[in-house]
């Protein structure tokens, strides 16, 4: 397939900059996501990528030329938007074949790509109907297969599951994954949805404010932020963060005073940490247990899904603190409850956001 670089892309509205200086390398036939929330420019970097915006600054290049100036037909990309934008009045084997008859494509070849990619993709028995008869999930194979037929170096993807509902969502992640190992292609991939960040990618690029955050693997952005931000937006439910001070940092480790709570020995590389600063100590969810002598959570509200009691409440001074207990723990609303979490377990930020690097985080898998 295709490798594609980003070089000190820049983009600009006006007086509103919205890129800032991405310069990003995805490798052949990975399966690269931009993930971040609304207004972070993910989905005007993948527009530029298509052609379809013009970069301020900067350089687009697929397998080594440079096509930052080449019309989007002549880039071999191909986009799936978050509308499918089907023609209603033609049928799935027309929809499919429309780039094919445009590009005036012999019959007999332009039968043979719609087939492939209508068996690729569960609709061969599909190809006779109109798009007002298909489900959601089907309409959007549709416009996948109208990709697919253009034999496309590079496939990309503006938030192509965002109209579906939660379980189809679900079922889409894993088609359009065993799609990738199976078209063995290069893919880029935009989503505000950090689940299908997680579940879907090779590497994740975390968008914020039109700047790269972090650039990695799906568990490399899960054990090792970079920054507070990631930390936050990487993981479901979302890591929670409380405040401390700084009581004392060696070479051991660093020990945190929680606002409210005890003293915990954070076994992080205390560079730059002093005696007196103020400090927060990401823990996520899953890392919290019931256990004496631990972080006092007042329950509020319990969600009970089965395996996992969500369980939600107020510890000192923070309003919003999440446990993933065990499903039957013995937990009420209104009631109090310790918490424990495991040192090596806990996250370390500064003021500005900057984490201090674990030295027990697990390692990763390659």
């Amino acid at each position: 397939m295709a490798t594609l670089d980003l070089e000190h892309i820049d983009k600009s509205f006006g007086s509103a900059r919205v890129l800032h200086d991405i310069h990003l390398s995805v490798r052949d036939r990975e399966f690269v996501v931009f993930v971040g929330p609304s207004g972070c420019g993910k989905s005007t970097l993948l527009r530029i990528i298509a052609g379809l915006e013009e970069a301020t600054k900067g350089r687009i290049v697929i397998d080594g030329a440079d096509v930052s100036d080449a019309h989007p037909l002549d880039r071999g990309i191909s986009m799936v938007f978050q509308s499918y934008a089907l023609y209603p009045h033609l049928s799935v084997f027309e929809n499919i074949a429309f780039p094919l008859r445009v590009a005036k494509l012999p019959d007999p070849e332009l039968r043979a790509k719609v087939e492939k990619a209508a068996g690729i993709l569960q609709l061969t028995d599909k190809l006779k109907l109109k798009p007002g008869q298909l489900s959601g999930g089907q309409r959007q194979r549709v416009a996948i297969g109208r990709s697919i037929v253009r034999e496309p170096r590079i496939f990309l993807f503006d938030e192509p599951l965002s109209n579906l509902d939660a379980a189809l969502r679900g079922d889409m992640r894993v088609e359009l994954s065993q799609l990738h190992k199976q078209l063995d292609a290069t893919m880029v991939y935009v989503t505000h949805d950090q689940v299908e960040a997680m579940t879907m990618a090779d590497r994740i690029v975390v968008l914020n404010g039109g700047r790269v955050e972090q650039f990695g693997a799906p568990m490399e952005l899960y054990h090792h932020p970079a920054t507070k931000f990631v930390a936050g937006f990487i993981g479901q439910p979302n890591m929670n963060f409380l405040p401390g001070v700084v009581k004392g940092a060696d070479g051991t480790g660093v020990g945190v005073e929680i606002d409210g709570g005890p003293v915990l020995a954070l076994p992080v590389e205390g560079a730059g940490l002093s005696a007196g600063d103020r400090v927060e100590v990401g823990i996520r969810p899953e890392d919290l247990a019931l256990g004496p002598g631990g972080l006092r959570l007042d329950i509020t509200v319990l969600e009970r899904l089965g395996g996992h009691c969500m369980t939600y409440g107020r510890l000192g001074p923070v309003p919003k603190v999440c446990a993933a207990l065990d499903g039957d723990a013995a937990v009420r609303t209104g009631m109090q409850v310790e918490l424990i979490a495991d040192p090596k377990d806990c996250h370390l930020f500064d003021a500005r956001g900057r984490v201090a690097r674990r030295r027990e985080a697990p390692a990763l898998v390659a």
